[in-house]
């Protein structure tokens, strides 16, 4: 496996970003997650908080503030995962001193508690809203598809792109619904970003390329699911199945989280009408639709 790249624990990226790692590390969050300080003056916003309980991560923050003779003008959230929002209190409590503190998130699209706690609460972003600070401007881009809430920032003055978790620095993300998520990389392409800073890994330099691999990589996957489906000439097969013909060269323990994998794939498939569901022996499986191709 690659090493990761370093990311030390505070770094200016340009004039007007400043990225503050949450010292949170982990399989998932590979060195931690990255929250980023945007703007020039007095007041900037801060994207993301990464989790409860990561003093060292505050510490940081502060001592950001203080060299920069700056503070928190408002807190932006890429989505609801609680490597993003679980510090939400802890940055309201020790920095900004305020339960007043404008949070801003994309609604979720399913009927759920988004409570913050301790009194603090969500402000709803819409989607092309554009957040100002001194010297930056932030446009709100909904980004659904590794979650049904995610948001990407595009920074107006630099062509950046702040993804979140829809773009990594290291590795291929994961998701709830690869339909929206293939959207959602080929809508970021159009906005021609000249660098990407995501919420975990290194800075992507080179944007383009580095999604147009995120989209072959998923497309060349969905390919041979269905060419998998097709084989068996209209014979409805379940996802375990599907993986015992597309995932030979891996071992037999990792077949049930392959087996999840090929049924997001197999989602958005259905969404595309080239396979169907169908019950069998009350198992679900999947079958092309007569005369598809992909």
């Amino acid at each position: 496996m690659q090493a990761l790249s370093f990311i030390p624990k505070i770094q200016q990226l340009s004039s007007r970003v400043i990225r503050i790692l949450g010292c949170n590390p982990g399989p998932l969050t590979l060195q931690g997650t990255n929250t980023y300080l945007v703007g020039s003056g007095s007041r900037r916003i801060l994207i993301d908080c990464g989790e409860d309980g990561y003093p060292e991560y505050i510490e940081s923050l502060n001592s950001v503030l203080a060299d920069y003779n700056t503070g928190i003008q408002e807190i932006i959230i890429t989505h609801w995962h609680h490597d993003h929002t679980g510090g939400i209190p802890d940055v309201c409590k020790h920095v900004t001193k305020s339960s007043d503190t404008k949070i801003s998130k994309y609604p979720r699209q399913v009927s759920v508690d988004e409570t913050i706690g301790e009194g603090l609460k969500y402000t709803y972003i819409k989607d092309g809203e554009v957040f100002k600070t001194d010297g930056a401007s932030l446009r709100a881009v909904y980004t659904p598809g590794h979650t049904d809430d995610h948001i990407g920032l595009l920074l107006e003055e630099e062509k950046a792109f702040f993804t979140g978790d829809c773009v990594l620095g290291e590795g291929t993300c994961v998701f709830e619904d690869l339909y929206d998520y293939m959207k959602s990389l080929k809508k970021i392409l159009t906005f021609s970003p000249s660098i990407v800073y995501p919420a975990h890994g290194a800075v992507v330099a080179d944007p383009h390329s580095h999604i147009e691999y995120y989209i072959r990589h998923r497309n060349e996957r969905e390919s041979q699911i269905f060419k998998a489906i097709q084989s068996q000439k209209y014979q409805p097969l379940t996802a375990m199945e599907i993986v015992k013909i597309v995932y030979q060269e891996i071992p037999e323990q990792l077949h049930k989280a392959a087996a999840n994998n090929v049924e997001l794939h197999l989602g958005k498939l259905v969404k595309d009408r080239l396979v169907e569901v169908v019950s069998s022996e009350g198992e679900t499986k999947w079958r092309s639709l007569q005369g598809s191709k992909i």
